[in-house]
């Protein structure tokens, strides 16, 4: 009699378990994340990095995540699939037309939110294209000049405390290796300035410098909510606490997601 009781509660708890797992596995994610990541050249051990980093951040937190590794399959039909654009170290060139259009409208028309790293301005004439004049614009109408080649440690500054990807930042962190990049002007008469590096923490010291330095902003002149982080470059950012809380903080902010 005994077995026989331990054998119904064994199959009641197996049952429970099995009905358990299958709603989990069928609970519908709170979103879906498109990441645009590089594939070759030296940003793929960033890459290499990212991945699991997000990969991770997304069974935690319930959602989901696609990884395209060019812009040919951009259009707006596969857009539409996703709340979340992320452009992970991907230039704005080489886009087609149709991809460049497709992206231009879920941004101004804020049919998702996007979150930029390190590459995405890279505004410029490179490898025979054009600049794009739009997101240009959408950066705050500036152009890539300059970078460190030889990379430098540096200090950024938080600006404004108040924005919701500051939660938890403290008012200044250092980042261990960037290459700094240098633009024509400052973007801040065109954007919301969330921090800037401290050109005159460079270790090693650098002459190339730009003044006036905002590393992380908002374009609050689009509808899509949007954020871009210039720090992208070394794998050794994801064992930075604070470099993965602003990622981590920024994403859920762009989407609009309540953690």
């Amino acid at each position: 009699m005994k077995k026989l009781q331990i054998l119904i509660c064994l199959l009641i708890a197996g049952s429970y378990f099995q009905a358990n797992c299958i709603a989990q596995t069928s609970k519908k994610p709170k979103f879906k994340a498109l990441v645009l990541y590089e594939n070759g050249g030296h940003h793929v051990p960033f890459t290499t990095a990212a991945k699991p980093w997000l990969n991770k951040l997304a069974i935690d937190s319930s959602f989901t995540i696609d990884y395209i590794e060019n812009t040919k399959t951009i259009n707006e039909t596969l857009l539409k699939q996703y709340q979340l654009f992320i452009q992970l170290d991907y230039p704005p060139y080489s886009w087609s037309e149709e991809s460049m259009k497709a992206f231009q409208k879920y941004i101004n028309e804020g049919r998702g939110g996007w979150v930029g790293l390190h590459h995405a301005t890279l505004l410029g004439e490179f490898d025979g294209y054009p600049m794009w004049q739009w997101f240009s614009d959408f950066m705050g109408r500036i152009r890539f000049v300059d970078y460190i080649p030889t990379f430098a440690k540096a200090k950024v500054k938080v600006e404004d405390t108040t924005h919701p990807i500051m939660k938890g930042i403290p008012s200044s962190f250092f980042v261990e290796k960037e290459e700094w990049y240098i633009y024509d002007k400052s973007p801040r008469s065109n954007v919301r300035v969330l921090a800037s590096v401290d050109e005159s923490s460079y270790e090693p010291f650098s002459k190339i410098k730009m003044g006036d330095h905002p590393v992380i902003w908002t374009n609050e002149q689009v509808k899509a909510r949007n954020v871009y982080i210039f720090m992208g470059h070394a794998p050794e950012l994801f064992e930075n606490k604070t470099y993965t809380t602003l990622l981590r903080n920024s994403i859920f902010w762009a989407v609009s997601v309540k953690r």
